[in-house]
Parts: structure tokens; C-alpha cells; sequence
């Protein structure tokens, strides 16, 4: 309450302005103004920083000499100048008493959330938290919207959803008339209130419970839009590929002061959905007209639709009998949800110099299961790739590559690269030496891979750790010669950008499965690592040696020696806003929760 009495100027500070007033009163000063006569002038100054100087087109008004004048303390001179530099304070006693062009500025750089109680604090305040200006800089700042509110352009909608047809009655026809919301009736301010802030949650990047399938959902501001697009790979074999987008659901505002939901899934427009937050990180959505999904044709129908959008291709297209009997498993188990899911917020891991390159999200080639999403990250010493998009073998959450960037594996000439025994000679012999001086490891290789989940997670025990220790002062001191008769430069994966490893040429082993991918003839290095194979439902999950190969910092492979197949890694490239870690321990706490969700 002090507080707020400092800022309105109530209590003993009014006394003393009333008692300077007077005086100045008696000095013949003709400034200034009853409590009254200064709100009148506050309001005709806020209507002037919301429409004309301070419109979103004109941006934010500052104040200039004439705002001194008025606001402090002048005499008029005999010869009908104002002189500024008179009798009273030279600068305001309180908050309350700055121009309203200053407040506004001001109020501008406070987060949207403390506003509601800045317009608790008095009369004067609340006026002027009317301003456009203000909640237009925190719709921009907070949420990225980007757009003039009167010249704004629908986003995530097709032209379809934007057209209505306008029938006669009497004619039985009629013409097209665009739907659009009101944008003369809304502001800023009620863009903020019921759009912006109430949905400020879901914002970022979600995976859905969809089994083992799970999925990468990115929630956006779209203009007038909060818009849930659904992330799908490329169609198979095509890494390099952007991602393709389908929208799942969208919320936005007819009305200036109401928020809709609609679900955007099947092919019959939007139609209305809720959403609701079901714990912190997690929330769920509901269609309420699951009959939009249904096609005339019934579940050929629907599946013919799904199969075209998800690999691009009819059934008939498919010749390999496991693949289509996968495909239409899928089809099966995805289509009994109706939209109606749970979503658990994903986290970017956040990028340090000492990793090997930048973290972030791959699409990745997994033989017949098509295209999958994993997300590189890096722990100490190890490279891991977590799968955000699974099958029925391996699923989502699980961590599908462990790369070992303390075992730098040198490859040989390109006659000796060709011959798939001699790449695995040189493997296998990486993964023995593992086995030796970690025992431990050697067993969750060999028989689970729930001891390495746990290693991902933080559990070491002191015996491993020195192993690793020892392993990487061999491994430093081996790769240095290496590094010594090359270029000079000092090797591993903090490697300065200043001095790049020089690039070697790679080709795949004779009887490796690729797909048909073309994966480039360079390399930078290559590692030791493990892939993670399973049976149909994730059964005697195990823990397989491969090579992990780093082409550049937007693709990596990795030979799968024990399969003879190889997976293509691409990065995605996409912005993604909301989406990374505030810090390294919450990323980590992110990762671990993930491998339960899908266990």
C-alpha cells in the first residue's frame, strides 16, 4: 500500500505538491493543473499514443522539451515566450507525474503478466494501459507475432476454410463470401488476455502418446493463430527432404474477447475440439466431432488417404509384404485415437563448444519402418540419438545410438573399406577392448539395454569411470599421433572450428543395405558406437557395435554391422521457438522421463 500511495501520489506526498502548488499559485505561475484538469489531459494523451503518435504504425511517442514544459514548472515572459527554466521541481516526485508518453515506454518493457496489477495501482495507470502500443510490444516480444493486427494475413488455415458459401434461398444459389474474424473489433490487449496468455503453456515442441509410434508436435503463434502442426518426416527414401507439417488443432479468436478450439484432423474443415492441461509439461486434446474424420468410403477410404500422405505412395506401390503388413499396423493403431491424445513437452538440448557438432533433430533412415525423428544430444564423452518417432521393435523414447567419442575408429584405404570384414575387424576389435576394461558395460550390451539407459541418465560406478578415463588417454594419445602426421591439429570432439578435421573418403561396405540413399563419398571421422536392435514389441532388447560416421554438421550415418544396413541422419532445419532446455539438468531430467513414457 505504501507502495501504490508513492505511485498515485496520495498521502503525505500530495500534501506536499498541494502546498507547492500554492505557492507557486502565489508566485503567478499558471502551469499547473487540478487533479481533474490532469486527468483530462491524461486521457486526451493516451488517445493520441493509441491512435495517432503512438499507433502500431507509428510506433511508441517520446517526450521532447514541450513535455517538460508542461509537466514541470514555466512563466510566460513579457514578451510572450515560455520560459522553461522557472520556479519549481526540476524533476517529477513521483511515478504518477511522468508524461504519459514515458509511462507508456516504460509499461512496455514490464512482461504482460505484472501488467494487471500496474493498473491496480490507480486510475491514471489503468488509463493508460489502454494504449495499443503497449500489448502490442508484449504480444511481440513474448510470442513472436510479427504482423500488423489490421493488416493481418490467416495463417494455417486452407482457402477452403476461409470461404463460406452464401446461399438464396429462393434461387438455390448463391456466391462465396471469405469468412474472416473481426479484426476491427479486437486490440492487442484482448489478443493478449484471451489468446496469447492463456495458451502461453502449450507453446514449444510435444511429443504424443501414440505407443511406440509417438510422434514431434511443434505448437506455434500463427497471426491470429495458435496453431498444433504435427511434424512428418519426408517420404521414404528422401532424407534431405524438408519435414512435411499437418495440423492437428488450432485456437484463435472470432470474437474479440472469446477463444475457440478446433480440431483439424480428417478431411471435412475444422471442427470443434477442447483442449486441457492436464499437469506442468503435459496436456491433452479432445475432438468433439469425431464423425468429421470418417470418409464416405469407409476405412479403405481412409486408409488409401493415410497411406498417400504418410509415404507418399498406394499399397500397390509397396511390394515388400513385411513393409506393407507394418504399414497397415500403423494405419490400424494410429487411427483409434480420433485426435484425442496426451502430449509431454520435448526439450532442444542446449549447445556447448565442446560438442562434436550441434545438437538437434535428424530424420533418420531405419530400413522397412521408413523415416524416423531422433534428437542428437551429447553427455561427457558420448554421442546419443533418442528416438522421438519409433516402430513396433524399437519404440519412440528409447535410445536407438551410443557413440563412444573417446574410440576414434581409422578407416582404411578404399579397397579395404569395400570388404565388409575387414570394417568389421576393425569394429569388433574396438568393441572387445570395450568389453575388457568395462565388464559392466560388456553385459548391458550383450543382454539389456536398461543398464545403458540408466549410464545415459548419470549412473556410473567409480570402476567405470576410471576404465573411461584410462580409455581416453589412450585414445587422445593414439589419435594425436594420428592427428600429428596429418595436419597438425588437436583432435577429438573440442576440436577448434578454426582448425577442421580433414576430410577422408568413404564408401559404404559391399552387401550393406542403404536403401538407395545417397550418402556423400567424404567423411570427417568416425567412432565406435552402439545400436539399438529388438524383436516385434520390444522384445530381448540388445545392444549392437556399429560405426558412426560424421559427414558434416547437417549429416551423420551409421553401419549397423550385425543388421548390414546403414541409416542416413539429416538434420532439420526448421525454427523451432519455445523449444530449448533453460539448462543442461533439466534436459537431462526431460531425457530420462522420456524412456518411460514408452517402456
Amino acid at each position: 500500500m505504501a507502495v501504490c500511495a508513492r505511485l498515485c501520489g496520495v498521502g503525505q506526498s500530495r500534501r506536499c505538491r498541494r502546498r507547492q502548488r500554492h505557492n507557486q499559485q502565489d508566485q503567478g505561475s499558471d502551469s499547473d493543473m487540478d487533479e481533474e484538469e490532469e486527468e483530462r489531459i491524461v486521457g486526451q494523451r493516451q488517445g493520441d499514443v493509441g491512435g495517432g503518435g503512438g499507433g502500431p504504425e507509428s510506433g511508441v511517442a517520446t517526450a521532447g522539451p514541450s513535455d517538460a514544459c508542461e509537466y514541470g514548472s514555466s512563466h510566460v515572459n513579457r514578451g510572450g515566450s515560455l520560459d522553461c527554466t522557472s520556479t519549481g521541481p526540476p524533476h517529477p516526485q513521483s511515478l504518477s507525474e511522468l508524461p504519459p508518453e514515458l509511462l507508456v515506454e516504460i509499461f512496455s518493457l514490464l512482461p504482460g503478466t505484472a501488467l494487471p496489477n500496474v493498473a491496480l495501482v490507480c486510475k491514471k495507470f489503468r488509463q493508460i494501459l489502454n494504449t495499443e502500443t503497449i500489448w502490442r510490444r508484449r504480444c511481440m516480444e513474448e510470442f513472436g507475432m510479427k504482423d500488423d493486427l489490421r493488416k493481418m494475413e490467416v495463417g494455417g488455415v486452407s482457402s477452403r476454410d476461409l470461404y463460406v458459401k452464401r446461399v438464396n434461398p429462393r434461387v438455390k444459389s448463391g456466391r462465396f463470401m471469405k469468412l474472416l474474424p473481426d479484426y476491427e473489433h479486437m486490440d492487442y490487449r484482448d489478443v493478449y488476455t484471451h489468446l496469447l496468455h492463456p495458451y502461453r503453456h502449450i507453446l514449444g515442441l510435444w511429443q504424443p502418446d501414440i505407443g511406440p509410434y509417438g510422434g514431434l508436435l511443434n505448437v506455434v503463434v500463427d497471426g491470429l493463430f495458435i496453431i498444433g502442426w504435427m511434424y512428418l518426416p519426408p517420404h521414404d527414401p528422401r532424407v534431405e527432404d524438408p519435414m512435411r507439417r499437418r495440423p492437428l488443432f488450432r485456437i484463435h479468436m472470432w470474437e474479440s474477447k472469446k477463444a475457440t478450439v478446433e480440431c483439424m484432423y480428417g478431411h471435412k474443415g475444422p471442427h470443434k475440439g477442447d483442449i486441457q492441461t492436464v499437469k506442468k509439461d503435459e496436456f491433452s486434446t479432445k475432438c468433439n466431432q469425431t464423425d468429421h474424420h470418417r470418409m464416405p468410403g469407409g476405412r479403405q477410404e481412409e486408409f488409401r488417404t493415410w497411406l498417400e500422405e504418410e509415404w507418399g505412395r498406394t499399397l500397390e506401390e509397396i511390394f515388400h509384404e513385411h513393409m506393407q503388413e507394418l504399414i497397415l499396423m500403423k494405419f490400424i493403431y494410429t487411427s483409434q485415437y480420433d485426435n484425442c491424445l496426451t502430449y509431454r513437452r520435448i526439450y532442444l538440448p542446449p549447445v556447448r563448444p565442446s560438442d562434436l557438432l550441434a545438437p538437434g533433430l535428424f530424420k533418420g533412415t531405419y530400413g522397412s519402418h521408413g523415416l524416423e525423428i531422433v534428437m542428437l544430444s551429447f553427455n561427457g564423452t558420448y554421442a546419443r540419438a533418442t528416438k522421438l518417432t519409433g516402430d513396433p521393435n524399437v519404440p519412440a523414447g528409447q535410445l536407438t545410438l551410443n557413440v563412444d567419442l573417446n574410440r576414434p575408429v581409422v578407416l582404411p584405404d578404399l579397397e579395404h573399406q569395400r570388404n565388409i570384414e575387414e570394417l568389421s575387424r576393425l569394429v569388433l576389435g574396438v568393441h572387445e577392448e570395450v568389453q575388457r576394461e568395462d565388464p559392466q558395460q560388456a553385459r548391458d550390451t550383450s543382454a539389456t539395454v536398461r543398464g545403458a539407459a540408466e549410464g545415459a541418465c548419470g549412473g556410473t560406478s567409480a570402476a567405470a569411470a576410471a576404465a573411461a578415463a584410462a580409455a581416453a588417454a589412450e585414445a587422445e594419445e593414439e589419435e594425436a599421433d594420428h592427428a600429428a602426421s596429418s595436419d597438425g591439429c588437436e583432435p577429438g570432439p573440442s576440436s577448434s572450428s578454426s582448425c577442421p578435421p580433414e576430410a577422408q573418403p568413404f564408401v559404404l561396405p559391399l552387401g550393406v543395405m542403404a536403401r538407395n540413399e545417397v550418402y556423400p563419398r567424404t567423411c570427417r571421422k568416425c567412432f565406435y558406437g552402439t545400436g539399438l536392435i529388438a524383436g516385434h514389441g520390444f522384445t530381448s532388447p540388445e545392444r549392437t557395435p556399429g560405426l558412426f560416421v560424421l559427414f558434416d554438421e547437417d549429416r551423420f550415418g551409421f553401419i549397423w554391422l550385425e543388421l548390414k544396413s546403414f541409416s542416413l541422419y539429416s538434420r532439420l532445419t526448421d525454427h523451432l521457438a519455445h523449444a530449448h532446455a533453460p539448462n543442461m539438468e533439466r534436459f537431462e531430467a526431460m531425457l530420462c522421463n522420456m524412456q518411460s513414457w514408452t517402456s
